[in-house]
């Protein structure tokens, strides 16, 4: 795989200073805890689900903390998977972070006004899209940013609500474009952690499901390359097939179906 390329940041994208108070941060513990590069460095579908349960942290300009449990993934393979930005091995300006080294951020633009998380894997092309987080850090700067980009006099948002969906947590994290490109094993304004307090999932734990919103992929909407965490309030949609699906197999032979489907 070719070597990373390095991208300033954009002028005028730099993270929103939040008016709340920062969280003290641990340096010791952050370099203990943080996800290097060797983490990042295996297949696209081990790595989605290997990312469920580990925490994504959002260091913003005044020192605030934000930081959210992943719940939810989906993998896209690169250019075997015509579903993905990389089908065919095309490269473009666009989807250049899904061919630069695994554990680099890609930051892409839907419906021209939200946005979506994605951390590139081992192979050229493959990425693992963040769909949603548990909210366990900062939840009031949360709440500040996602109101900023709903209508004047919304219901306030459950706690549920503020990262159930991949351009939920982008805004809810203040993921802004400029962190296209920015490798997560050694950014200072944003990583993963799997600490203690990063609940590792068990093979019992995750459910594995087809993808969503890309139904007009044929037979590619149906790869079961979505992984969520079972019964988690924070999931974006829950697939009860697939569940029942998962512990029929887990009842009859102690594997579930994320382990005998790939």
């Amino acid at each position: 795989m070719a070597g990373r390329k390095r991208k300033t940041p954009a002028s005028g994208l730099n993270p929103t200073d939040l008016k709340v108070s920062p969280a003290k941060l641990n340096k010791q513990e952050l370099s203990q805890h943080r996800l290097k590069e060797d983490f990042f460095n295996q297949p696209c579908i081990s790595l989605a689900k290997a990312l469920l349960g580990k925490e994504l942290v959002r260091r913003c300009a005044d020192g605030t903390e934000l930081r959210g449990r992943i719940v939810e993934t989906e993998a896209y393979l690169g250019g075997e998977d015509k579903a993905s930005h990389s089908a065919g091995g095309k490269r473009t300006e666009r989807n250049a972070a899904m061919f630069m080294e695994p554990g680099t951020i890609y930051v892409y633009p839907i419906y021209g006004i939200y946005l979506c998380m994605n951390v590139s894997s081992e192979g050229e092309g493959a990425a693992v899209l963040l769909r949603a987080l548990e909210p366990l850090r900062g939840q009031t700067a949360m709440r500040e940013l996602r109101a900023a980009r709903r209508k004047d006099g919304a219901r306030q948002l459950k706690e549920k609500e503020l990262c159930n969906g991949p351009s939920k947590l982008c805004q809810a994290l203040n993921i802004s474009r400029c962190f296209d490109r920015r490798d997560l094993a050694s950014d200072p304004d944003v990583w993963l952690e799997g600490g203690p307090s990063a609940n590792p999932a068990g093979p019992h734990d995750i459910v594995s499901a087809p993808r969503v919103g890309i139904e007009s992929h044929g037979e590619w909407a149906k790869k079961p390359w979505r992984f969520y965490l079972r019964g988690h309030p924070c999931v974006s949609v829950a697939n009860r097939e697939a569940e029942r699906q998962s512990g029929n197999v887990m009842n009859q032979s102690g594997l579930s179906d994320v382990q005998s489907d790939m």
